[in-house]
Order: C-alpha cells, then sequence, then structure tokens
C-alpha cells in the first residue's frame, strides 16, 4: 500500500535523495564500449583524450524529465496469452518496454543495445521469457528511425544476443513463432527504406535462431512487410512482399512485385496468390487471420483502382474485396480480425475503424484516445480485451473499446526540438512528432515533474519551439509545413504569424515553401528579432506582426524535386523539398547569418541578407544535394561556424561535421564520429570554446577539444536513443538533449564548461557549483497512481565537481563555509585521478538564507582550491515563489524549509 501524502512520504525518499548525487560516479570499465584503445602500459602512460573524457562523462549522470503526457509512435505489440498481463512493447525510437501486471508499470529492458528503434517484437507462447526483436521501424515515413540488426532474449530482456548477418537489415516488418514449434522462427526482413539492400526478404530458422535460410528472395529492391501463421495449421503461412523507397522529397510505394504469397510447408516454398487480388502495381498489404477459425482471413491491399479491405474463407488463397476501407495505406494497413466473432473486424489507421459485418461498414471507436494506429491484439480468450498501439504510445480496453485507458507512464515522446527559458528554475519546451509543442518545468514545489505539470503552447506535429529570453511569456511555435505561431502563456493570447506572399509584395500566385522542420531563430543582439526559413528568409523586428524579405530563393529550386507527391495517398507536407532546414546569426557580430538547406546549399550572408554566397562548394567530402541538419555560429570568433550534413535520406549514413573559421571559404573536416552515424544537432560550450557536442542517430557525442577527437556518451541509465536537438542552459551549464524516442533529458555539462586544458593540467581543481534554488514545496496533494513517473527534483542542492590529475595520497574532503567562516557542509570524495563529484543540499542546515557560501577543496589538511556556491531563496515573506509561472505562485507548506530544521527529502 502507498503512504499517504505529507511528512511521511517525504520521509521515503531519504535513501533515493541522499543517494542521488552519489550515482553520479560510475565505473569506467562499464563503459568500456565508448573508450578507444588503452595505452600499453596505462601506469605510466599518459591517458588519451578520448580515455580521459569517458571517465569524466562517466560521472555525469543524465536526468530522464520527460513527459509522459504524450508518449510516442508504437510499432508493435507482443502478448503473452495465456498471462496477458506480461507484453511486450516495441516504440518507434524508444526501445523495447516490459509489463508483468497488466500495463499498470512498464519498464524499458533494451536500453543498453546500439538501437532503441524497434520494427517487430515477438514472444514465445509457451515461454514469456523468451522474446525476440527486429530494430528499425517499417512505418516508412520521413522520420523513420534507422535499425541496427535482430536480437534474441531468453530471460526476458534481462540480456539480449546480437543474431548474426541481420546488421544490414535497417528495418523489420515482422517476427513470427510458429505456434506448434517455437524454435521456428520467420523474420519478414523490410530492408532499407533510403535505398536497396541484398539483406532482405524472409528468413526461416528451425533450431531458435542458431542458423539461418533466406527462404524469400525477391532482389535487393523488394522486401518483405507482414509474415503470418495458421495457428491450427502452421505449415500454412501467408507472407506479403513491399517495394517501397523514399528519397527527400518524393515515397515510391507501388509495384508489380508486392503481393500475398502462400506456403503449405512452413515457409519453405512459396506461392504467389492472385485470385481475387488487383492486377498491376499495387501498394502496401496488411493481413490477418481468425485465430478460432483460420480458414477466414482478412486484408487491406493498396491499389490505384482497387484499394479496399478484402477478405478469404479459403486460407488466403482466394480474396474477394468487401468495401474500399483503406486509410493512408503506406502508414497502416493493418487490418484485424476478431478471434471468435467472424463479423466483427477492425481497420486501425487514422481512426480506430470496426465493422461488425466483416468489412462492408466501418464506424469510429478511437474515443478520446490518440490516433494513428500501428499496433493491435486482441485478447483470443476475451475479444473484449485488446491492446492498441498509436503515435501517442498504447492504450487498452476491457469493453472492447467502449472506453480506453492510456498506459502513460513510458517516456517516449519523439522530440524534434528543444529550447530553455531563463526563469529560476528553468521550463524546457519542445516540439513532438504528431503530439504538438510542450512546456513544463525542471523543477517543481510538488517534489518533482510529473505529467501534470506539461503545457500545451502548440498543436499539430510539433517541431521548433523558442522562448523570448527576455520574456519568458512569449513563446514561438511551429507545426507542419510553416504553421508559426506566437502564443503569450500568461494571457493565452496567441497568433499565426506566418509570412503571406501578398503582404511582402510578391507577384499574385507566389507560394513560399515550407519544410516540414520550418526553423525560427531569435536574434542574440534583439530579443524581438526573429528569422524564419521557407525557400526564402523572413526577417521580423517585432515579434513576427510584420515581416520582410532578406533573401531570395536560396535553395536549388529544383522544379524535378517540387513535383507534387501522387498516387499512393502520402502528401503530408513532409516530402515538400528544395526548403531551408536551419538558420543562425552570429552572437559575436549582428547580421552575420548562416542558412543550411535540404538540398545541400550553405548561404552565408555578412550583411544581415543584403547579399548571400553559396559556400557549399567549399566544404571537402560532402556529396551534393546532402541535407544540411544544423548551422551554429560560433560565439567566441566572428568568422567561425559549424556545420553538420545528413546524408541518410540519400542512403549515406556518414557522419559530416565541419568548421570553417574565415565565413565559409575554407572548412576543416572534425572527424572520429564512428561511420553509421547520421549527424542531427550541434552545440558549443557556453564557456569553453573547445567544448562541442553532436546529437546523431545512435546517441551523443562529446570533444574536448574542439573536435579533433570524440567520445561517446555513455553511463549506466543513459539510453542509445537518437538526438535531434541540443540546447546548453547558459546560467545553469546542463545540456538539454530533445530525443526522438525518449523525451527530454538534462545533463549537467558544468565541470566540462570549466575543464579547459589549462585547468585540466592543474594538479587539481575545483569546479565552481551551480546555484543553489529553495524553491518552496506544497504538502499534501493526495494520493496518486503507482508507477507514475516523476522526474525527482535536484534543487535544493547542487553537485560539486572536481577533478585530480593524479591519485591523491591522502584523504580528499570538500567543505561548505558560511560568510564567517563556520562550516556548513562537510564531505569526503574520492582520491583516484579524475572527474569526482559529491553532493551538498544547504536545506534544514542554514535555513533559509540566501548568499554565496564557501568551497574548499583540501587533500590531507592542506587547502587545494577554493570557490564559491550561491544560494537563492525564491520564497518571499508572503510564501509565493519568485520567477515562476502562475501555477507555481502557492504558499509553501514545508515547515522544515520555513524553520531550517534538518532533513533530507524528496522536495524542494
Amino acid at each position: 500500500m502507498r503512504q499517504p501524502p505529507g511528512r511521511s512520504k517525504r520521509y521515503s525518499y531519504l535513501g533515493l535523495m541522499r543517494n542521488w548525487f552519489g550515482l553520479l560516479i560510475v565505473s569506467c570499465a562499464a563503459l568500456s564500449t565508448a573508450q578507444t584503445t588503452p595505452p600499453a602500459d596505462p601506469s605510466t602512460a599518459p591517458a588519451k583524450p578520448a580515455d580521459a573524457l569517458t571517465q569524466m562523462l562517466s560521472v555525469l549522470s543524465p536526468r530522464e524529465l520527460g513527459p509522459t503526457t504524450m508518449g510516442g509512435r508504437i510499432a508493435d505489440l507482443a502478448v503473452y496469452e495465456a498471462d496477458p498481463r506480461i507484453f511486450y512493447v516495441g516504440t518507434a525510437g524508444g526501445g523495447v518496454w516490459k509489463t508483468e501486471n497488466g500495463g499498470h508499470t512498464m519498464t524499458p529492458i533494451f536500453d543498453k543495445q546500439p538501437v532503441l528503434a524497434i520494427g517487430a517484437v515477438a514472444v514465445n507462447q509457451k515461454n514469456p521469457d523468451e522474446v525476440w526483436v527486429g530494430t528499425g521501424e517499417p512505418s516508412s515515413r520521413n522520420s523513420t528511425d534507422i535499425g541496427q540488426g535482430l536480437y534474441h532474449s531468453t530471460d526476458g530482456g534481462k540480456t539480449w544476443t546480437s543474431v548474426a548477418g541481420f546488421e544490414n537489415v535497417r528495418q523489420f516488418g515482422k517476427i513470427a513463432i510458429d505456434p506448434n514449434d517455437p524454435k521456428t522462427i520467420l523474420v519478414a526482413a523490410l530492408g532499407n527504406l533510403w535505398g536497396p539492400n541484398p539483406e532482405r526478404g524472409l528468413y526461416k530458422s528451425t533450431d531458435d535462431g542458431k542458423t539461418w535460410k533466406k527462404v524469400m528472395d525477391q532482389g535487393d529492391k523488394v522486401g518483405v512487410v507482414d509474415v503470418v501463421y495458421n495457428p491450427k495449421n502452421p505449415k500454412v503461412v501467408l507472407a506479403v512482399t513491399w517495394e517501397r523507397l523514399r528519397v527527400p522529397y518524393n515515397f515510391y510505394s507501388r509495384s508489380v512485385n508486392n503481393g500475398i504469397w502462400r506456403s503449405t510447408d512452413g515457409g519453405e516454398k512459396w506461392t504467389r496468390m492472385t485470385k481475387g487480388i488487383p492486377t498491376g502495381e499495387v501498394g502496401r498489404i496488411g493481413l490477418d487471420v481468425m485465430d478460432s477459425n483460420p480458414k477466414i482471413w482478412v486484408a487491406e491491399i493498396d491499389h490505384k483502382d482497387e484499394a479496399g479491405y478484402y477478405r478469404s474463407e479459403d486460407e488466403g488463397q482466394s480474396w474477394t474485396k468487401i468495401s474500399k476501407q483503406d486509410d493512408r495505406p503506406f502508414y497502416f494497413s493493418m487490418p484485424r480480425q476478431d478471434p471468435t466473432d467472424e463479423n466483427r473486424v477492425y481497420a486501425p489507421a487514422t481512426s480506430l475503424m470496426y465493422s461488425d459485418d466483416k468489412g462492408k461498414t466501418f464506424k469510429d471507436m478511437s474515443g478520446s484516445i490518440h490516433p494513428d494506429f500501428h499496433a493491435m491484439w486482441i485478447d483470443p480468450k476475451d475479444h473484449n480485451h485488446m491492446l492498441v498501439g498509436n503515435d501517442g504510445g498504447v492504450a487498452q480496453t476491457r469493453d472492447r473499446g467502449v472506453s480506453w485507458e492510456f498506459l502513460g507512464t513510458m517516456r517516449i515522446g519523439q522530440f524534434y526540438a528543444v529550447d530553455t527559458d531563463n526563469r529560476k528554475p528553468y521550463w524546457v519546451y519542445g516540439g513532438a512528432q504528431d503530439n504538438g509543442c510542450w512546456g513544463g518545468p525542471t523543477q517543481t514545489r510538488n517534489g518533482g515533474v510529473s505529467y501534470f505539470h506539461w503545457i500545451s503552447v502548440g498543436g499539430g506535429d510539433g517541431f521548433y519551439v523558442k522562448v523570448d529570453p527576455e520574456d519568458w511569456h512569449i513563446i514561438y511555435s511551429e507545426s507542419q509545413g510553416g504553421a508559426i505561431q506566437r502564443i503569450n502563456v500568461e494571457t493565452g493570447e496567441g497568433r499565426g504569424i506566418r509570412p503571406i506572399p501578398s503582404r511582402l509584395g510578391e507577384p499574385s500566385g507566389t507560394r513560399y515553401r515550407f519544410n516540414w522542420d520550418s526553423p525560427i531563430f531569435i536574434s542574440p543582439h534583439n530579443h524581438t528579432t526573429l528569422y524564419f526559413g521557407g525557400n526564402k528568409v523572413f526577417k521580423s523586428v517585432d515579434r513576427g506582426n510584420n515581416w520582410k524579405l532578406v533573401s531570395p530563393d536560396l535553395t536549388t529550386n529544383d522544379p524535378e524535386k517540387e513535383k507534387p507527391v501522387v498516387g499512393d495517398n502520402i502528401q503530408s507536407g513532409a516530402e515538400t523539398h528544395c526548403t531551408i532546414i536551419c538558420i543562425g546569426e552570429s552572437p559575436v557580430k549582428q547580421g552575420v547569418l548562416w542558412v543550411g538547406t535540404d538540398d545541400g546549399n550553405l548561404q552565408v550572408s555578412q550583411d544581415d541578407g543584403v547579399t548571400w554566397k553559396n559556400v557549399v562548394s567549399n566544404v571537402p567530402g560532402v556529396p551534393k544535394n546532402t541535407w544540411v541538419t544544423r548551422v551554429v555560429p560560433s560565439k567566441y570568433k566572428e568568422g567561425r561556424c559549424y556545420v553538420t550534413f545528413d546524408g541518410h535520406r540519400s542512403n549515406d549514413y556518414k557522419p559530416y561535421v565541419y568548421v570553417t573559421e574565415d565565413f565559409g571559404a575554407t572548412w576543416k573536416a572534425l572527424t572520429g564520429i564512428p561511420d553509421g552515424n547520421p549527424c542531427y544537432a550541434f552545440a558549443e560550450g557556453e564557456q569553453n570554446e573547445d567544448l562541442l557536442f553532436v546529437g546523431t542517430e545512435f546517441g551523443l557525442y562529446v570533444s574536448i577539444d574542439r573536435g579533433q577527437s570524440w567520445t561517446k556518451y555513455t553511463t549506466d541509465s543513459w539510453p542509445n536513443v537518437r538526438v535531434d536537438d541540443l540546447k546548453i542552459q547558459a546560467r545553469d551549464l546542463d545540456l538539454v538533449v530533445a530525443t526522438h524516442g525518449r523525451s527530454f533529458w538534462t545533463v549537467p555539462i558544468g565541470a566540462l564548461e570549466q575543464l579547459t586544458k589549462t585547468n585540466r593540467d592543474k594538479d587539481a581543481f575545483l569546479c565552481q557549483p551551480r546555484n543553489i534554488y529553495f524553491i518552496g514545496r506544497m504538502s499534501g496533494g493526495g494520493y496518486t497512481s503507482f508507477g507514475e513517473f516523476v522526474a525527482r527534483n535536484t534543487q535544493p542542492g547542487a553537485p560539486i565537481f572536481y577533478n585530480l590529475k593524479t591519485e591523491a595520497k591522502e584523504r580528499v574532503t570538500i567543505s561548505v563555509v558560511d560568510a564567517a567562516g563556520n562550516e556548513v557542509g562537510h564531505m569526503t570524495g574520492d582520491r583516484d585521478a579524475g572527474l569526482h563529484t559529491v553532493s551538498w543540499s544547504p536545506r534544514g542546515r542554514i535555513g533559509r538564507v540566501s548568499g554565496d557560501f564557501g568551497v574548499v577543496l583540501k587533500i590531507g589538511d592542506k587547502e587545494i582550491a577554493r570557490t564559491s556556491v550561491r544560494v537563492e531563496s525564491m520564497i518571499t515573506d508572503t510564501g509565493y515563489t519568485q520567477d515562476s509561472d502562475d501555477q507555481e505562485q502557492t504558499t509553501s507548506g514545508d515547515p522544515d524549509e520555513r524553520t531550517g530544521g534538518e532533513r533530507e527529502g524528496a522536495g524542494g
């Protein structure tokens, strides 16, 4: 039973908070995958930069912030049907999650594998601990995550084995286990979305995955997207071939090679089914079989003229079109047959549709749950019990869809962008795939950040969100196709501010091209000045009320790449091409502008857009037309700019990171990030010009020598997730990470900012801690659901970092003293060489006193270094917090913070 709210509940967090900072120190041995080859004699040889950085990074413990307000796209569900409380969830970008209590709590079990993009999951129905996972989702949209192979676990996901030979499949469609013989497995290898690869096809193993045979091979362009066993007679199997290809500006989904195939010998030999199936070019097809009567099969078939819902009553040998139901087939195509009621069928797609007349007519049963359905399971013993996976997570019903429960504990948001404000404590904002734009605090007076603390700041598919750095009430957000808006979160006022051609003096009929993810940039020189990118650059000096053009078309303006997508029912704006992707202005000199486009142009202006120069031809080694993902003008040198390119949409998975010192006349490649890591995000240190960060498809990379070498960020709690955006909160020196599959994270990087080469070379260096805030606390609040995710407060308190060049021979201590020299904190630290941390929380020791406190590092009795830490009380005499939003402005109810009594706990 859960403890009631109040003082006893806060004490239940005693051990957690007392040891929170102790968890920062992680064994370097556990991080060997991120290390370079060690010196031959580690006892005498100096540490290589990457080795030293690996140790430092291991001490920087990430904080998972959430939210769980929304989820992310679900790829697959695998339920142990003998006990449906046990099931696995494969997410598009957030790994595999497991529950043993029907979804009440969900646990990530795949985080330490090389990739978190999941395409297919299957569980052995005779042993719930045996699980198969194919990585790389089959949704085939423009933001599809990339896979890295097939994995197998025999202990419920505690450990995983990578199956040799599947590393380059890229995307998996389905995994099917023989219902009579779980050692026999069929794997549908859909293949690379962005180009041909010979690994496509259907694979079979009869010895529990020890050996594999390719039993269907239609060439390097045709993959297998679905495979289904007859549950009563597994000799009969049906599979679906799908030839599809994405390029940055188009998607090809229909082919004469797409079709339904049938085997009567367990998948060894295959015959293509043609009776009743449309001829010519066919698009994606989805299949299902009736569990209690496997003569009945259903299919959704995409076709130019005969798309619709099909039915077979002879085990898939012949088919009859029932209706035209086939919503956005490339993205869904997932018909479901009720296991016991032959009249009830489902067509999960944009909405969750059902039919009680075998598919002739359909009705919507989505209710209040998120749209866009990609996975569905119906309990074969109780068809009232169903699970669905959509673009917002997983939902469950016990009454056949009359009501739904959202399983909202998974932190699987797919964020494209991140920004922070300058409140104390600061808030985080960002836009998420199919889930709008959101903002939420990093600390609260409830003791942590939960789902209800996040607020919506924009709808649609969420992309860029920017916050006025001098007025946090003003927020700009963007959804697909350049739908930019400005809102005031205090008053609720909002207005669309997208540039209109007619208002800018453009000829009649002019249309601007806006990318799916159009960039917003606030000038570092004037907080009311905005830049916005379409195919041209727009500038506003009055927060978007009025715009002016400051560029011509900066793209290649290739008419062949601007044609509308037709014929495949997929046009969504995501294929709009020849557009601006990123904008930056030099913090050193106003009017030095940089622009990158999706068709490979890299433009610079030194006169605020009066003239432009395309400098991409000066960048060595980057293929023509490669997508420019980031332009980051340096805050240290006027002519310096960092640029990242991403070629994966052209089937090029190399990392491209460059720097110029002379406005793009010459460029230097910053190599060292392993191949196969397309680069999406970049950040430069706030105080340390040698500190750089790059976000890639498979994680976060860090450099402390200005890009001469790179080290992957790896800790026990950090998942190998795709990183889409990075922002350093300048005051608190947190690296805020927008992941595309595991929501937001923060990493305390103040030590890296201060550990320049000069400071690393010192025998000992004591880093100045971040500010500490007393923000008050609200008591009570009622009972909450067990398993609800809460990102526990890290305030009031701060990690204190120190670096030792060599092992200390005597005891290391860190003391905190007040202005009179009285010791108010005393900690013992690690003596080994490297970066270390201790924690100090003033709560209960100094009351609610604001001011500067001394921090002293000693080795033995000798003082080695001294710095200070600032403590600020955000509670006024009336009990209200400062610099916070309205929902945080409530009277403090924490007696310990009012009186300064000694206490450890979770709140702040």
